[in-house]
This record gives C-alpha cells, structure tokens and sequence, in this order.
C-alpha cells in the first residue's frame, strides 16, 4: 500500500499535486483528507483521522469539505474490503459501491462513487 511504503519524497509530490484539509482540535492535527479533480470526478485520496477522534464526526466533515471545495459532478474514494467501518461511514455520507478489485492477498479493493450535483 503507497501509504506505507512511498518516500518522503513521493509524499511531497503527492502534495503539491493535491487539494488537501485539515481537521484541528486545540491546535491539534485529528484529521487530514486528499483529493484532486480528474475533470467531472472528485477523488478522494488518503483520509487519516487520529485513533482516539475516530466516530466523532471528523472523517464525515472532512469529506463534506472536500466535496463542497469541488465543482465536479460526482466523488469517486476505494478502501480495503475489510475496512468494513470505513464502508460504513462512506455508505452513510452517500456513496454507493460502484466495483471491486480483487488483491493478491485475497481481499479487494472497494471503489465507491457519489453524486455531488443533482
């Protein structure tokens, strides 16, 4: 997973190329999300939200924020098939599995879409 294994390097460039936000708590970093628009879709890359502020709304937020910063028609994120939370929380904020993809290891790769523009 590029998460775990990309440089210091790689980060920086991810970065640059991205639109990103920020969630802070008394001048603590709890949240971060990514995304950069590929014409009409917005997608959405890393969302990290710290262990101890997870269920509390954070990783919602930061997805509404990402989503309102966009002019695209529809949202497109992927998460592991046994993040079954993340599922959760992405099916309750909209999003509907569009298709899988299985993994070497024997999981898969499960991308959802959203309309944002009706």
């Amino acid at each position: 997973m590029p998460p775990l294994t990309q440089t210091l390097e790689q980060l920086r460039a991810e970065i640059s190329e991205n639109a990103g936000w920020v969630a802070t708590a008394d001048g603590r970093l709890i949240g971060a999300i990514r995304a950069v628009q590929d014409d009409e879709v917005l997608l959405i890359g890393r969302i990290a939200i710290a262990p101890d502020m997870q269920g509390e709304g954070v990783g919602r937020a930061l997805l509404k924020a990402a989503e309102n910063g966009s002019t695209a028609s529809e949202s497109e994120l992927f998460t592991g098939s046994l993040s079954e939370a993340n599922i959760r929380l992405y099916e309750s904020c909209g999003y509907v599995e569009a298709r899988r993809v299985a993994q070497d290891d024997g999981t898969e790769q499960v991308f959802l879409r959203k309309n944002l523009r009706t």
